[in-house]
């Protein structure tokens, strides 16, 4: 369900329906009795595989059902926050987000770029790569920092262009709702890795 939920909703509903169809067919066809010693082996399996297909042509759809529900509930989510931020005047608007918030705040606002968006699950308001981009065949690689009070360093920045080098990605961002160092600004300048603090995430 999570992974489907991952997905837009129109694929969850697009998976619900292909994945009944095939079981329901497959639910549907005749085991072959056995006549021989040797067809055994085949006639447990068939009735194996059509057992599963009777209950998965049931269970499957509603799994990706609810995961597609749960996308189109997310999105909301997200479209809201965007809206929210950008009709909001005060300058704090983006620190009263939780960690999660953030991150579907950002990845809406690359969505909404054209960019199409993976939501890894992050690992926590400080954990790895949080939204894999994709654009035509390249790959992006996003870090959402959402810290209140201190400023993004370069180590933050560095950690990422490694993991960019590693995976192949062809550019990565650090996003967060405060400010960078300077040694951060000055290891991205003229490197495939872009910053954007609060104030530019905002505008």
């Amino acid at each position: 369900m999570d992974v489907v939920a991952m997905l837009p909703w129109w694929a969850g509903a697009a998976l619900a329906a292909v994945s009944y169809l095939v079981l329901h067919r497959m639910a549907g066809q005749e085991v072959v009795v056995a006549v021989k010693p040797g067809e055994m082996g085949t006639m447990v399996t068939q009735t194996l595989w059509k057992t599963l297909a009777t209950f998965g042509q049931y269970l499957l759809p509603l799994i990706c059902v609810a995961g597609a529900g749960i996308s189109a509930w997310r999105r909301r989510e997200r479209r809201k926050l965007i809206a929210d931020v950008g009709q909001s005047k005060a300058a704090d608007a983006l620190d009263g987000m939780s960690w999660r918030e953030f991150e579907m705040l950002v990845g809406e606002a690359f969505r909404l770029q054209g960019y199409g968006v993976l939501e890894t699950g992050g690992g926590g308001a400080d954990g790895g790569v949080d939204l894999v981009l994709s654009k035509g065949t390249e790959k992006y690689l996003v870090q959402c920092k959402q810290w209140k009070a201190f400023k993004v360093g370069v180590d933050v920045v560095r950690e990422l262009y490694g993991v960019m080098a590693a995976k192949g990605a062809a550019g990565g961002f650090v996003v967060t709702s405060g400010r960078f160092t300077e040694d951060a600004v000055g290891f991205a300048s003229g490197r495939n890795l872009k910053l954007i603090d609060g104030p530019l995430l905002q505008g």
